[in-house]
């Protein structure tokens, strides 16, 4: 089927009788007749649900249509992007371990792996990612488990060389994992450029009405664990944690997903509500409608700006002059995302004061929704980083990220007007 179908027919497949829309499983356990059938879900010998903490029906309905759209094999579901971003890296990575990490990544991300992870003992080596292949493969050492970047960088706009990305990170035998959440499947499919784990932001352009938090993790299939072995014990030994099972000999393809779910969801517990799910699958069957009306708009909307004497510059792949313009129609294009960021000749200054003129775009820290909204990430989101690390993370000061919504284009490009229309 093609993604548009997809996103209206995969998961739920209601039987004579049963709901058509998908239902939310809004309990937190489950009845079985005998004690040896609960005993054969615990010993992994049979698959069903037991408890909300480690799957749900809902949720896992929902993470079979986001790994249909993604083609991968098997995903999950998490309570939020960042919760998916560090259940990817801690599934493989464990104290001593270490992690090469693209410098343009979400700010919280950043965060999570130079800080949060350093704190667990996984190392974090950052690197740039427009940096050549030579320069990539330095950043390397013996115990790197997997590299980290994102499709389109939040609010960077970076657009992630991906086949780059996967021939160092395979070429030192570690999979490459892709934050997908901005271009998302329907402009992007990361699998099909070598990547092998991807994550997402559901919270954004999927759930797409700043209704519910989430995050998904889809695995291709594709990366062999089983041949770096040495380098990945955790699914190719035994798991004294589970009955001694081995996850790649158990569940082949699917082993990574399982060892995600059953030991980490199992042990840390960020799993999505089943509400949320239900919601986030509300969603998903209009992402590809969305998606084609948020980078229409975008795209006038950043030609706009370019074209505007107050605007000191604009950075949307979109546009012809962006340098990373053959990047995203080599790898997007039907389209990049809603995302524009720019500054104003203004400054720092002058940016605070349009962003408060503006009616139609709120102020607010989401981004990719159905509504126009806006951010000044060195003052909100990025600003635990010092000075150095926005420039390295491609955030310059004065940089306002503007997320056009799928509101009528004119009305968007009226209140960009007359807010410009304050600036000195």
């Amino acid at each position: 089927m093609k993604k548009e179908t997809i996103c209206i027919q995969s998961g739920w497949q209601p039987k004579k009788g049963e709901p058509r829309v998908l239902p939310i499983y809004q309990s937190t356990t489950y009845k079985y007749e005998t004690s040896e059938q609960m005993g054969k879900l615990f010993d992994l010998e049979e698959s069903g649900y037991f408890y909300t903490r480690l799957q749900n029906p809902t949720n896992d309905f929902v993470a079979q249509k986001i790994c249909e759209l993604e083609g991968g094999v098997a995903a999950m579901l998490t309570s939020s992007g960042q919760a998916a971003n560090y259940y990817a890296v801690f599934n493989i990575c464990e104290s001593g371990d270490h992690v090469v990490l693209s410098s343009t990544v979400y700010g919280g991300t950043f965060n999570l792996l130079t800080v949060t992870m350093k704190k667990m003992g996984i190392a974090c080596t950052v690197v740039d990612p427009d940096a050549p292949i030579e320069e990539l493969r330095k950043a390397f050492q013996e115990n790197t488990k997997c590299v980290l970047a994102e499709t389109i960088a939040n609010p960077a706009l970076v657009v992630l060389d991906i086949e780059k990305f996967a021939t160092v990170a395979h070429e030192h035998g570690v999979p490459l994992i892709v934050d997908n959440t901005f271009a998302t499947p329907i402009n992007c499919c990361p699998f099909e450029w070598g990547a092998d784990i991807v994550t997402h932001s559901t919270t954004k352009y999927m759930d797409g009405h700043a209704m519910a938090v989430g995050g998904a993790i889809v695995d291709s299939g594709n990366f062999d664990w089983t041949k770096y072995a040495d380098k990945f014990p955790g699914l190719c030994t035994p798991d004294d944690s589970y009955h001694g099972v081995t996850y790649t000999e158990k569940f082949g393809k699917g082993a990574y997903i399982t060892k995600a779910t059953v030991q980490l969801m199992r042990d840390l517990g960020s799993i999505q509500a089943p509400q949320n799910a239900f919601l986030l699958n509300v969603g998903l069957e209009t992402l590809p409608l969305r998606m084609e009306r948020h980078c229409a708009n975008a795209q006038a909307v950043a030609e706009y700006l370019e074209a505007h004497e107050k605007v000191a510059w604009v950075n949307y792949p979109g546009l012809k002059s962006n340098k990373y313009y053959e990047l995203a129609q080599k790898y997007m294009p039907k389209g990049t995302c809603g995302v524009i960021s720019f500054g104003l000749k203004g400054g720092r200054s002058a940016a605070e004061s349009m962003m408060d003129q503006l009616k139609l775009a709120a102020i607010v820290t989401h981004v990719a929704d159905a509504r126009t909204c806006v951010l000044h990430p060195a003052s909100h989101t990025h600003r635990q980083m010092t000075d150095e690390q926005l420039v390295e993370a491609g955030v310059a000061p004065d940089l306002i990220r503007f997320s056009v919504g799928i509101e009528h284009l004119d009305d968007i490009i009226a209140d960009l007007e007359q807010a410009l229309g304050f600036v000195k």
